[in-house]
C-alpha cells in the first residue's frame, strides 16, 4: 500500500459537506457521545470528524490499527467509531500532547496521520480561541464552538502518508503473571521484580492489607544461642570487628569453629548472642548471602571485569582487569536492585577506571536469601553482564587550533599543550597540531588534511561560542563532519561539539578549557577514545552534577563533577 506524501482534504472543503460522523447523523453522534464520554465535548465531536476522514484515506477493506498522540477526548471519538480500544490493544495512546491520530495497515505499518492545523484554524476563531485555551471554559461560546467545528469538520486538520516504526507495531504481552514478594498482587512478570506499586508508582498513599512481613524472614533451622554456648559450633556468617577510623575486618570467618576462648573476643565486638545451624535449615529454600553474592558477581561480570576473591562479609567486589571506561546496564542495575534483599552499587557508568580499581559490590541483604527472590534476582539480570570495561583505544589524534590572534602571533597558544597532556595520558598519539585562522575554508582544509593523514580523532579548540568570527563549527561540516551534536549542559564547557566523520571522531573544545583545569571535555574524552556512543540523551545526564565547584585545589575525577 503505498500513499502520497500529501493528501488532499479537498472533500471536506466543498462549499455542501455531510456533516454525518461515520454511521451516526450529527445529532445521534451528539447522544452516542454523551452516553460513551459523559458530554459531547468539542474534542470528541472534532476527532469524531478525523476519524472519519482519517479512514476515508485508507484502501478499502484495511484491517488497521489505530494511534492517538492525546490522551484527552480522541481516545474516545476512536473507540466510538472503530473496534479498535485500549482494552484489545488495537488502539495506543502515547500521550506526545499533539491532537493527532494515526490509522494503519496492521501488517504492512502503512497508513496515514490526520493533525489539528494550527494554520487552519485561523478561519474559525472561536474553535482556534478554544483549541489554544485562549478562553477559560466560562467565556467560550458553546453554541458558535459548536457551530463552527460542524461546520468545519475535518477541513482544519491536515493528513500524511506514514509507516510505523516495527517496533511500534509489536502486539503487546502481558507475558507471565507472578506474584509481588512484598504486596503480594498478582502482576505482570515483565514489569519487574516487584509491582509497579511497590515500585512507587501507585495512586494510594497508603495500604493496609500488606500480606507479606516487610523484614527479611529467617530460615526455621537457624538457631540463636547466648556465647557462653558457643564451643563446638561454628559461624555461620563472617563477624566484623569495627575501629572507628582504623579497620573494619572479619574477626571471625564462616565455618570458624568457636572454642571457649573465643566468648571474650566476641563480646569484645558486641556479640552476646551468635546464629548457628542445627543441619534443620530447609533445602532448596533459602541461600546464604555467600553464595547468593558469588553467584551474582560471577553473572554481572562481563568484558573487562572480574570478581576479586571470594566473598566478605556477604559481599563481593568486582574490579577492572585492564584501564577503560565503565559500561554499565542502568536499566538492568534498577530492575536487579528493586528485587527485595538484594542490592548491586557501582561507580558513575561512563567513568575512566584503571586496571585492579573497585568498579562496584553486589551481595545479599539477609543472611539468607529467599529461593523466590534469589530466582527472581538472577532473572533480572537475565543472563546478561550488568558490567564491561571498554578498553581505551590508542587513537591517533590531530589538533586543529582556530584563532586569528594565536594564528597571528598575537598571543602564544597554550591549547597545544593541555590537549596533547590530556590525550597523552590516555594512551593517544598526536599525529600533528596545526593553527588556522577564523576562515572557514582555512578550518575546512586543515580538518580535511589531518583526516587524510590518518588522525582517528581530530579535536578542534575554540571558536565554538557565539560571536560571527567564530566558525570552526561551520568549518567542520564543510570539512563532512555530520552528527554534530552542539551543547551540553555542563559549566564550564557547554559549548562542546561532538561529531564524526566517517569512523573519526570529533571534539570541538570550547575556549574556556585554557582557564579551567577541568571541562565538559574531561567528562566526555575517555569515552571517546574508547569508542563509546555518546547520545544527546547521554549528555543531558550531565546536568545532575554538571556544575564545577571550582575548588582551589582541583581533585577531578575525586570530586561530585559530572557525577
Amino acid at each position: 500500500m503505498v500513499f502520497d506524501s500529501a493528501i488532499s482534504l479537498g472533500d471536506t472543503q466543498a462549499s455542501v459537506r455531510d456533516d454525518s460522523i461515520g454511521p451516526y447523523s450529527y445529532e445521534k453522534f451528539i447522544e452516542a457521545a454523551r452516553r460513551f464520554h459523559g458530554s459531547p465535548a468539542p474534542g470528541l465531536i472534532l476527532g469524531g470528524y478525523m476519524m472519519e476522514e482519517a479512514r476515508r484515506h485508507l484502501p478499502e477493506g484495511t484491517v488497521f490499527d489505530a494511534i492517538s498522540e492525546t490522551s484527552w477526548c480522541l481516545p474516545d471519538a476512536i473507540q466510538l467509531l472503530t473496534v479498535c480500544s485500549t482494552g484489545n490493544g488495537w488502539l495506543r495512546v502515547l500521550n506526545l500532547g499533539v491532537y493527532a491520530l494515526s490509522l494503519y495497515d496492521k501488517y504492512t505499518g502503512e497508513g496515514v496521520r490526520i493533525r489539528v492545523d494550527p494554520e487552519k484554524l485561523k478561519e474559525w476563531p472561536e474553535t482556534e480561541s478554544w483549541f489554544f485555551k485562549k478562553k477559560s471554559k466560562r467565556e467560550q461560546d458553546s453554541v458558535k464552538l459548536h457551530t463552527e467545528i460542524r461546520a468545519a469538520g475535518a477541513s482544519i486538520c491536515s493528513i500524511e502518508a506514514v509507516r510505523i516504526k516495527p517496533e511500534t507495531m509489536i502486539k503487546r504481552s502481558k507475558g507471565g503473571i507472578t506474584t509481588c514478594p512484598i504486596c503480594g498482587d498478582a502482576y505482570p512478570g515483565s514489569f519487574g521484580s516487584i509491582c509497579r506499586s511497590c515500585q512507587g508508582e501507585g495512586p494510594y498513599s497508603s495500604r493496609s492489607g500488606r500480606v507479606k512481613p516487610l523484614t527479611a524472614p529467617v530460615p526455621d533451622g537457624l538457631k540463636v544461642i547466648p556465647v557462653d554456648e558457643i564451643e563446638g559450633r561454628f559461624a555461620v556468617h563472617d563477624m566484623s570487628r569495627i575501629v572507628p577510623g582504623e579497620t573494619k575486618e572479619p574477626e571471625f570467618r564462616k565455618d570458624h569453629g568457636f572454642t571457649a576462648h573465643d566468648i571474650c573476643r566476641l563480646q569484645l565486638i558486641g556479640k552476646n548472642h551468635i546464629y548457628v545451624d542445627e543441619g534443620d535449615i530447609p533445602e532448596g529454600e533459602w541461600v546464604h548471602e555467600n553464595e547468593a553474592a558469588r553467584t551474582f558477581g560471577r553473572i554481572m561480570a562481563g568484558d573487562g571485569v572480574r570478581v576479586k576473591g571470594e566473598p566478605r562479609e556477604g559481599k563481593v567486589t568486582l574490579v577492572a582487569e585492564h584501564d577503560g571506561v565503565l559500561v554499565s546496564n542502568l536499566e538492568m542495575m534498577n530492575r536487579f536492585n528493586l528485587v527485595p534483599d538484594v542490592i548491586v552499587a557501582a561507580r558513575k557508568s561512563g567513568s575512566l577506571v584503571r586496571k585492579g580499581a573497585r568498579i562496584a559490590g553486589t551481595r545479599a541483604v539477609p543472611l539468607y536469601l529467599s529461593r523466590e527472590n534469589f530466582s527472581r534476582a538472577v532473572a533480572e539480570l537475565n543472563g546478561d553482564h550488568l558490567f564491561r570495561i571498554l578498553p581505551l583505544q590508542k587513537r591517533k589524534v590531530g589538533i586543529l587550533i582556530t584563532g586569528d590572534e594565536v594564528f597571528n602571533g598575537l598571543i602564544d597558544d597554550k591549547f597545544e599543550s593541555v590537549i596533547s597532556a590530556k590525550v597523552k595520558a590516555l594512551g593517544c598519539d598526536v599525529v600533528r597540531s596545526v593553527i588556522r585562522p577564523d576562515n572557514r575554508d582555512e578550518i575546512r582544509d586543515a580538518a580535511v588534511s589531518l583526516m587524510e593523514e590518518g588522525c582517528d580523532l581530530l579535536i578542534t579548540t575554540a571558536g565554538m561560542s557565539v560571536d560571527p568570527d567564530d566558525v570552526t563549527r561551520h568549518g567542520l561540516e564543510d570539512a563532512g563532519v555530520s552528527d554534530i551534536i552542539y551543547g551540553v549542559p555542563v559549566l564550564p564547557g557547554t559549548m562542546l561539539l561532538l561529531a564524526k566523520a566517517g569512523d573519526v571522531r570529533v571534539i570541538g573544545v570550547p575556549a574556556c578549557a585554557l582557564f579551567f583545569k577541568t571541562t565538559s571535555l574531561d567528562l566526555v574524552l575517555p569515552g571517546v577514545i574508547a569508542g563509546l556512543e555518546i547520545t544527546r540523551k547521554d549528555l543531558s545526564l550531565f546536568a545532575d552534577g554538571g556544575y564545577c565547584m571550582e575548588c582551589k585545589v582541583c581533585t577531578f575525577p575525586k570530586c561530585p563533577f559530572g557525577k
